[in-house]
């Protein structure tokens, strides 16, 4: 199994950047609930944390636990997101971006450098670096991941206990087929992505 590695922090540590930001996003692809982003950095030369990964190659019980470490050893964290609506009027990839801002400009202090998974980003005007599957090959970019998943499966519980027929405590705003025959059943909600299929298949009116 492919584990995440300080080699890009350590690298950069080295060069003088001594605060360096790994940046992830949770979302993108459910048809409810927001995008969530999570910055993470940690001090030069720490050791890396046991046991994380790629938040979604994680449990929950896993996640919970890595999440208390992950906050005691980091120089500094912070999370953001973009909601329903700025998803609807933005974009995805847009939003994504958005809550990854936000996170920045709620972090402490101010990074010399970013890591972000996936692909590049000018909107975040900073000088940053993609890596494709950041989350499974980097530490900083995978504690982010962890951060911003366990946020928003916090955030789709609380809506879940509103709108308990559609089961987000459980899928977490998938199409998941449970999700789809409830959302057949009863029509979208507020919390919906009315652009996304197959929200945007349903006959409404």
């Amino acid at each position: 199994m492919i584990r995440p590695t300080l080699k890009r922090e350590r690298a950069l540590w080295a060069e003088g950047r001594h605060v360096v930001a790994g940046l992830d996003e949770v979302g993108r692809g459910p048809i409810a609930g927001p995008v969530v982003a999570a910055a993470v950095v940690f001090p030069p030369g720490y050791r890396p944390i046991r046991g994380l990964r790629d938040s979604k190659l994680l449990t929950a019980i896993q996640r919970a636990k890595l999440v208390v470490e992950i906050r005691s050893k980091a120089l500094a964290f912070a999370v953001g997101a973009a909601s329903v609506r700025e998803i609807e009027r933005i974009n995805i990839r847009c939003a994504s971006a958005l809550a990854m801002r936000r996170a920045l400009e709620r972090l402490p202090i101010r990074p010399d450098y970013l890591l972000i998974d996936g692909l590049a980003l000018p909107e975040l005007g900073a000088e940053h670096e993609p890596l494709v599957h950041g989350d499974a090959l980097c530490h900083s970019i995978a504690a982010a991941s962890v951060l911003a998943k366990e946020t928003r499966d916090r955030l789709m519980r609380m809506l879940s206990a509103r709108y308990p027929s559609f089961g987000w405590e459980e899928n977490k705003g998938y199409a998941t087929a449970d999700h789809l025959a409830a959302l057949d059943r009863l029509g979208p909600t507020r919390h919906h992505r009315y652009g996304f299929i197959p929200v945007a298949q349903l006959k409404l009116f």
